[in-house]
């Protein structure tokens, strides 16, 4: 699904778009503010990614740092969080961070 939305072959309210990251509002979210931050490239998850991405996860944690500053969240907090595999909750096997903010 997210490499569908990578290609804009299926519809995403997005808020940030670079060569190698999109980010985007979750259809379902869970906080005032909650997008979901992919590489555009497909990694399956966590527990699939090699020492060569390093600076692409890398790339997706400093997009967080630009959309927490753009949403007035930099000082006030935000959560940046990443669910591995069926037991660690996840859902949609494309590598994603779930950027939440506006309440605890």
């Amino acid at each position: 699904m997210f490499c569908r939305i990578a290609a804009r072959q299926t519809p995403a309210d997005i808020e940030y778009e670079d060569e190698a990251v999109l980010a985007f509002k979750d259809i379902y979210p869970k906080a005032p503010v909650h997008l979901l931050i992919i590489p555009k490239r497909h990694i399956e998850s966590l527990a699939r990614l090699e020492p060569g991405d390093a600076e692409l996860v890398g790339r997706c944690v400093l997009v967080a740092r630009e959309l927490g500053e753009r949403a007035g969240y930099a000082e006030r907090g935000y959560r940046l969080s990443c669910n591995c595999g069926p037991e660690g909750g996840q859902v949609v096997y494309h590598l994603h961070f779930h950027f939440t903010a506006g309440r605890r």
